[in-house]
């Protein structure tokens, strides 16, 4: 008897090695396509905000004969490209796969840089800028995606979170770049350091795992395979596609009976929300000087807001869990149009940056509560398309806000683009919060988990 239970503990011990083995194969993997997509996403960051960090300098040198409406109307190039870029990303994606999207995202957002570090003319510069937004618009979705796929189980939300913290890390980066690089080299040289990331993209191309669930959706079972036995993890299961006439079903759905109501009081929530986000990412420097802050102080401003996105994305999750997505988003948009209003005040230095770091905590977290809030709410047949067209009408607003920023500045109002922003932050406040109302009852009953959505 004795030697029958000593045999089953070492059944048992072997199984638990098994599964020990497995499970750290699988943490291999999750933290290679995790970490090479944080990697990228970072790059995404820099050059991103790399431009609104740089613009004070352009605009007082007026490098290339630049004035205020025309740096608004180049802010809104890099927008609508991003809004191109998402809105293209899951088409082509379904057809050449999430890796080599991601590489060819990188490649153009580098080369585009590069093209505005040359460029000898505001029409130039503004090509450049368009089409980096599409690179930069159809990586970040990719990457969610990709990240989706290799997150440990039960741990997608805190994933996507950490990978969001790359973008701010990028914007804190952009920072420095204009601090320590533009101040000796010139506004160009920033941009051609954002031609950089082109020394990743073979990194990217030869160590990043195709996903899982392209591989089987496409037919390629074997490749998956044979992927997911070299680092033993599970394969997914096969999904079905949709017809076009089912994800047009999806889209009506949005609008029938009274459901209508609640799909535009999300879409317009979501667009006041990227209007502040972007419309503040990209004039937060310039707007800073102009209340009289030295430009060391202004690029410190953007560090600060930043590395408070970092912490906002860390905790919107827990604290949405714990309140409810829809309460969260409505406070925080109040919180960070209080914020925003705040800095149009000229307050002693400490004060400023303790008010920006407060800002881009609930800044930067409030959008990602509207998806979150609109997930929840959806029926699992038509939440991909009710997120996915929540995010593309904010992305207008990501057009609107920088081009709304130039106008003011140059009409001699910079004081007013403060003002301006707090009044689409509690614009937004409103849309969620009426939304949230009309449909308490039903997400009380619905019983669906809370996800941390985020695509800015």
């Amino acid at each position: 008897m004795s030697s029958s239970f000593a045999r089953s503990a070492r059944s048992a011990r072997s199984a638990r090695s098994a599964r020990s083995a497995r499970s750290a194969r699988g943490g291999k993997l999750a933290a290679l396509a995790v970490g090479l997509c944080w990697l990228a996403v970072l790059f995404d960051g820099l050059d991103m905000f790399v431009y609104g960090s740089v613009l004070p300098h352009m605009l007082a040198e007026k490098a290339l004969g630049i004035t205020p409406d025309q740096a608004g109307d180049l802010g809104s190039y890099a927008t609508f490209g991003m809004l191109v870029g998402a809105l293209a990303a899951g088409t082509v994606a379904d057809r050449i796969g999430r890796k080599k999207l991601m590489v060819a995202c990188v490649t153009l957002f580098s080369l585009a840089s590069g093209l505005c570090a040359m460029s000898g003319s505001v029409a130039v510069f503004g090509l450049g800028r368009t089409l980096a937004g599409v690179g930069l618009g159809g990586l970040l979705p990719t990457a969610i995606s990709m990240v989706s796929d290799y997150a440990p189980r039960g741990r997608a939300a805190l994933t996507i979170g950490m990978l969001m913290t790359a973008h701010h890390a990028g914007g804190i980066l952009s920072a420095y770049v204009a601090l320590w690089i533009v101040e000796p080299l010139g506004w160009r040289a920033a941009f051609w350091v954002c031609v950089a990331p082109l020394l990743f993209v073979p990194v990217l191309a030869r160590f990043m795992p195709e996903s899982l669930s392209f591989l089987v959706a496409k037919g390629r079972t074997e490749e998956a395979r044979e992927l997911a036995g070299r680092f033993e993890v599970q394969l997914p299961a096969a999904a079905g596609r949709k017809a076009p006439a089912d994800r047009w079903n999806s889209l009506v759905g949005l609008f029938r009976g009274g459901e209508w109501t609640q799909t535009l009081l999300y879409w317009l929530a979501s667009f006041g929300g990227l209007l502040l986000v972007y419309g503040v990412a990209t004039w937060l420097p310039t707007l800073m000087r102009s209340e009289g802050y030295e430009l060391g102080s202004a690029l410190t401003f953007v560090v600060l807001f930043n590395l408070g996105g970092i912490v906002g994305m860390l905790v919107a999750g827990r604290a949405a869990d714990r309140f409810g997505a829809p309460r969260i988003s409505s406070i925080w948009f109040a919180l960070t149009a209080a914020g925003v209003f705040l800095l149009s005040v000229h307050m002693p230095l400490a004060v400023t940056f303790t008010v920006v770091f407060l800002t881009g905590v609930f800044l930067n977290s409030a959008q990602t509560m509207i998806y979150a809030t609109v997930s929840i709410r959806s029926t699992p047949d038509n939440r991909a398309t009710a997120v996915g067209w929540t995010s593309g009408m904010g992305r207008f607003g990501a057009v609107f806000g920088p081009w709304l920023g130039g106008r003011l500045l140059a009409a001699g109002n910079g004081d007013w683009g403060f003002t301006a922003f707090a009044i689409a932050g509690l614009s937004s406040m409103v849309f969620i919060g009426i939304a949230a109302l009309r449909s308490s009852r039903q997400a009380q009953h619905s019983g669906t988990p809370q996800t941390l959505l985020t695509t800015h």
